[in-house]
């Protein structure tokens, strides 16, 4: 396990290496889960990703478990800790790609829940630095502290994914993520999957086609 700027990661090497450094794709837990909590996803992926679990820098404050930020409200992260948090992805992304000379124009999120909200954030925030994401079960962050730069971000590309049945982030977040990406004449694709708050066998095999689509031959 390695350490950088307070965050923790575990990853699995691609399966398939390639010529002049491997994608990278960066998975953001939900919150009270850490960085075990999506890491077995990778074997349904594909095989040229260099996948990377992060932990979350914030003990979650009501049971087990790390948090990326301390919520006001459902929508609302708190404005201390969500920067912090968005800023320490930033920073791992850069000390990955110059650890294992990945491919710096092929760099994905893939975030759940909390995860999720961090996924946009970061890409909507420094474009320059994400090609994709992957947002399941989450909502963009609106408010003062945000600084998306919506006009830079159409270079990036978007699979959004929502529980219709979802009691912890309702979909009605999936679909305001929807409208904004819409508003902002983004390049997205959103589906509803019928489903709690959860990836699903459905989902999972939507989005690891999506992600593959996007990696070039």
């Amino acid at each position: 396990m390695e350490t950088v700027q307070q965050l923790l990661y575990i990853e699995v090497e691609p399966r398939k290496k390639l010529k002049g450094g491997n994608p990278l794709l960066i998975l953001l837990h939900g919150r009270g889960t850490d960085e075990n909590d999506l890491i077995g996803l990778a074997p349904y992926l594909d095989e040229r990703l260099h996948i990377v679990s992060a932990r979350a820098p914030f003990q979650f404050q009501w049971g087990p478990g790390y948090a990326w930020y301390d919520i006001e409200e459902v929508g609302k992260p708190d404005a201390e800790k969500f920067p912090r948090s968005r800023d320490f992805i930033v920073k791992l992304i850069g000390y990955l790609h110059d650890k294992y000379e990945s491919a710096r124009d092929k760099t994905f999120l893939l975030g759940f829940s909390m995860g999720s909200v961090m996924a946009y954030a970061v890409s909507l925030a420094y474009p320059e630095k994400i090609t994709g994401v992957v947002a399941h079960s989450g909502y963009i962050a609106e408010g003062d502290n945000t600084i998306y730069k919506w006009n830079d971000a159409k270079s990036v590309e978007y699979f959004i994914a929502h529980g219709a049945a979802d009691p912890v982030i309702p979909v009605q977040f999936g679909k305001r993520a929807h409208d904004l990406m819409k508003q902002h004449s983004m390049n997205y694709t959103y589906k509803e999957y019928p489903i709690a708050h959860q990836i699903s066998e459905e989902s999972l095999n939507d989005f690891s086609k999506w992600l593959t689509g996007k990696i070039k031959p």
